[in-house]
């Protein structure tokens, strides 16, 4: 949960935020003017601070200027019941995280507060490096590390910090749970914007239709359901740092937009034609292959040329399980630490044990199977290889023997085809090449499985859709009635 600061000289309102965020969790302080909140800023940290425009001495613009001068990172929203345009521009050059309108709706509020407190933990919570390739142990107290001696981690660990204090583009790869975030974060926390706001998007995750509207903003009234103009990511990370997590699940038409933004550093908010100039620097992931994506037209080649300046790869777990019993030293302490626990050690066959699974969910999975076992020992000071519970790893095994039994299957029945097949080869009326008739059977039926779609198709049988056009055109399998 958070800490809030709410400064207004309104006591009604101040009593209500109290109590609606009180209601959550989170820790509420309050003052009632300017220059006493600006005191309570600098005495001690925040995560929040909601600071109403009208006040006596300072208002809310003049104490937002004090609380940037002073390097304070804590977003900041400011509320004001004299709303205007000139304002909330006002607002948001000088720093701000967004502003309400008073009255406003309290559900709203609440989603925004959680947004900014989001930003304000993904820019606080740092995250560190190995101090030197020797440091298997790093401390379980401070930053949040990224773990790792393997030489693909320690190739990893140069490439950040060759780019960090360059404002160039950084793609990050890999597979799902492999730590691409905290390599975005670590650009961020060692750059000259750490500073600045950090946001995250996820790609993935917002809904196309809502996608640009929270990328970019809009103007009031742009759609039905815009009562207020909204900032979008992008403006709120002026002079910062945006990161797209799983790029490769952006529209083309929002890549279109993103690409502007990159060439030129510029853009308009749904519903206005005028033009905001902002300078972010922009990170991206994606567990995706590009390349792919753009040979099949769901990835814009020239945003992955731009986005691309430098490509971090993230290898997944399996490839370095060197690095797994300084991962689990890592997690083991910091869980230990965090629930109270008292493990102290770590069994050798838990270790072997550890570095014998194949870890699909890689680093992330880990992560979650040593929380739990910390979280659920009970007593010693040793953790044991009972400790751990893999739910999984009876119905992988299951899985497993499935597909063997299937491919044991399937490579028998070819194996009953092959006589016949070399039997028409040897007619020459029939076939003169094996590998064609094997071949031209094989696309036609995964064509007719997938209904004549080609990406489906290409996807199916693991080759390119250039090389499948390639054989549709030398077979003549153009779907019927073309």
């Amino acid at each position: 949960m958070g800490k809030i600061l709410i400064v207004d000289n309104d006591e009604g309102l101040v009593h209500f935020l109290t109590r609606l965020f009180a209601k959550q969790g989170h820790e509420v302080a309050s003052r009632m003017d300017g220059i006493s909140g600006l005191e309570q800023v600098k005495a001690e940290p925040f995560d929040l601070i909601l600071l109403d425009y009208k006040m006596p001495g300072l208002n809310g613009l003049e104490t937002l200027v004090e609380i940037k001068q002073a390097q304070i990172k804590t977003p900041v929203i400011v509320m004001t019941a004299y709303g205007t345009t000139e304002t909330a521009i006002e607002a948001m050059k000088l720093g701000a995280y967004d502003y309400l309108l008073k009255p406003f709706d309290s559900e709203g509020l609440k989603r925004l507060a959680a947004d900014a407190l989001e930003v304000n933990r993904l820019m606080k919570e740092i995250v560190d490096l190995p101090s030197s390739v020797a440091e298997i142990m790093p401390p379980v107290s401070g930053p949040v590390r990224i773990v790792g001696t393997s030489p693909q981690m320690q190739e990893v660990f140069k490439l950040i910090g060759q780019v960090t204090e360059r404002d160039v583009g950084v793609l990050i790869t890999g597979e799902s749970g492999t730590g691409k975030e905290l390599v975005a974060r670590a650009i961020y926390h060692h750059s000259h914007r750490k500073d600045k706001p950090f946001m995250a998007v996820n790609c993935a995750a917002v809904p196309d239709t809502l996608f640009e509207s929270e990328l970019f903003g809009y103007e009031r009234g742009a759609f039905t359901g815009a009562y207020r103009s909204y900032v979008g990511k992008l403006e709120r990370c002026h002079n910062g740092t945006l990161f797209f997590d799983e790029i490769g699940d952006m529209s083309l038409i929002t890549q279109a937009k993103v690409l502007r933004v990159l060439q030129e550093g510029e853009f308009e908010r749904l519903g206005s034609t005028e033009t905001i100039k902002v300078d972010a620097r922009i990170l991206a992931a994606t567990n995706k292959n590009l390349e792919r994506e753009i040979e099949e037209g769901r990835f814009r080649e020239d945003l992955y040329y731009r986005l691309k300046v430098i490509c971090v790869e993230m290898p997944p777990l399996r490839d370095r399980s060197d690095d797994v019993p300084a991962l689990v030293n890592y997690f083991v302490g910091r869980f230990s630490e965090e629930y109270g626990k008292s493990v102290h050690y770590v069994a050798d066959q838990t270790i072997h044990k550890l570095q014998s699974y194949a870890w699909p969910g890689n680093v992330r999975e880990l992560e979650n199977h040593l929380r739990r076992a910390v979280l659920m020992y009970k007593g010693g000071n040793v953790l044991l290889a009972e400790h751990l519970q893999f739910e999984t790893d009876q119905e992988n095994a299951l899985q497993a023997d499935v597909l063997d039994e299937t491919i044991r299957s399937v490579q028998q029945r070819l194996a009953d085809l092959v006589p016949e097949i070399f039997r028409l080869a040897d007619d020459q009326r029939a076939h003169a090449n094996v590998i064609d008739l094997v071949e031209e059977a094989l696309i036609t039926r995964a064509l007719q499985e997938c209904e004549y779609n080609q990406v489906r198709t290409a996807r199916m049988l693991g080759i390119s859709r250039n090389t499948l056009r390639h054989r549709i055109k030398k077979y003549g399998l153009e779907p019927p009635g073309e």
